[in-house]
């Protein structure tokens, strides 16, 4: 469990469409085999120390005479964003995805400052 200290707390959240490759017939849905698509996502202002970070797809656009595979995750998360990644493999071919993301955590206040 992560124990937040702080007792403010921000929320931010964000929308990303991932891609669109049945439009020029790109790899997710052209290609076979293992795919990846990043999205870097930087948050509204940064956070105290690492946030909580939720991902979802929001949208997605499948090829419905193959196999549905999907991995969506957020990775590198700092205190100002993380990357979006999208995953798939084998048969699979996506059109394409959009995804939605929330980030929890302790923000900096009016009344905060170091010493050094």
């Amino acid at each position: 469990m992560k124990r937040l200290n702080h007792h403010l707390i921000g929320a931010d959240q964000g929308s990303v469409m991932m891609f669109s490759d049945f439009a020029d017939n790109g790899p997710m849905w052209t290609g076979d085999g293992p795919r990846e698509k990043r999205r870097s996502v930087t948050f509204t202002e940064p956070f105290r120390s690492l946030p909580l970070v939720q991902v979802a797809i929001s949208m997605w656009d499948m090829d419905g005479d193959t196999n549905q595979r999907a991995d969506l995750r957020a990775e590198k998360v700092t205190e100002k964003g993380f990357d979006l990644v999208f995953r798939t493999w084998g048969d699979s071919r996506v059109a394409r995805i959009r995804a939605d993301w929330l980030a929890l955590g302790e923000i900096a206040g009016e009344d905060d400052w170091e010493l050094y």
